[in-house]
């Protein structure tokens, strides 16, 4: 289908785009990558009056350090993600992961601030910035505001980015030395969503865990952060009862709805093998 007709509208600066989503509220959406938005218009389930691309605005692109701090630009794409030699060095996990999401068509053109400010539970980044902890900047007309990730994903499309906030950059800390990291993820096919997907980062102290993010993909109606998964692994030892307590942990928040991928008892049985299957490969990398 054809959308229907829309002014379109390529502000080069943050503060322009700011100033036309304020100015035209509820009647602008924003396109990043396209790769939610379009479709929804062309099925006509989205009808915006008005769309402001932010496509030309260079300085929401770009991965940086800041000590030991990590800021990437929202309209940062896939594709860097994988080539950059800052998150290979320092957030390897982010890099890595970046490999598994959609196809390489997808990843010259979706950006990690579209897939985040989404607030889809199928999108890999909500799941990932949990496990990474990473914080969120909102702009808008008031200035910045941050948001941690474990703040931001409030239900299913529903995210706490203020309908006049644009998200503009994604912050996280830099690996600590010894750090193990891992993202599995279930799908039938190259490009598909996840049947479900677990993102582990841990620290080993002496054999026992020192420290553990788990969060899981597409299990419920937001990115799930499995606490009590992480507090099964915290002190022990990475042991065949300890991961499997995890996983059970896991699986306990587990809420999928169903669909072509499986029905609520397979997409949570298979959330916790993602979590076991993790959880060996963070330990494997944790030296």
């Amino acid at each position: 289908m054809i959308p229907p007709a829309f002014e379109y509208h390529a502000p080069r600066s943050v503060g322009e785009a700011v100033t036309l989503l304020g100015s035209l509220g509820a009647d602008a959406k924003l396109l990043a990558g396209g790769h939610s938005l379009l479709p929804m218009m062309k099925l006509r389930f989205a009808q915006p009056a008005h769309l402001i691309d932010l496509n030309r605005i260079e300085a929401l692109r770009g991965i940086r350090e800041d000590g030991d701090t990590i800021r990437i630009g929202a309209m940062t794409v896939e594709n860097a993600l994988i080539a950059s030699p800052v998150l290979k060095a320092r957030v390897p996990l982010l890099a890595e992961a970046a490999k598994l999401i959609a196809d390489p068509q997808v990843r010259n053109r979706g950006t990690i601030g579209g897939d985040i400010a989404h607030g889809d539970p199928a999108n890999d980044h909500p799941a990932l910035s949990l496990a990474l902890e990473a914080t969120f900047v909102l702009t808008g007309p008031d200035g910045e505001r941050t948001v941690a990730a474990d703040d931001f994903f409030l239900g299913l499309y529903v995210t706490a980015l203020a309908e006049n906030e644009i998200l503009t950059e994604i912050r996280m800390p830099a690996f600590a030395p010894e750090t193990g990291w891992a993202y599995e993820k279930l799908k039938r096919k190259t490009g598909d969503w996840a049947t479900a997907g677990a993102a582990v980062v841990l620290r080993l102290d002496g054999g026992r865990v020192a420290r553990a993010r788990i969060a899981l993909t597409n299990v419920g109606p937001t990115a799930l952060r499995a606490a009590d998964a992480e507090a099964a692994l915290l002190g022990k030892p990475l042991d065949d009862a300890s991961i499997d307590a995890a996983a059970r942990a896991a699986m306990a928040i587990c809420d999928p709805a169903e669909d072509l991928r499986g029905d609520r008892e397979y997409k949570t049985a298979m959330a916790g093998q993602m979590v076991r299957r993790a959880i060996r490969a963070a330990a494997a990398r944790a030296h």
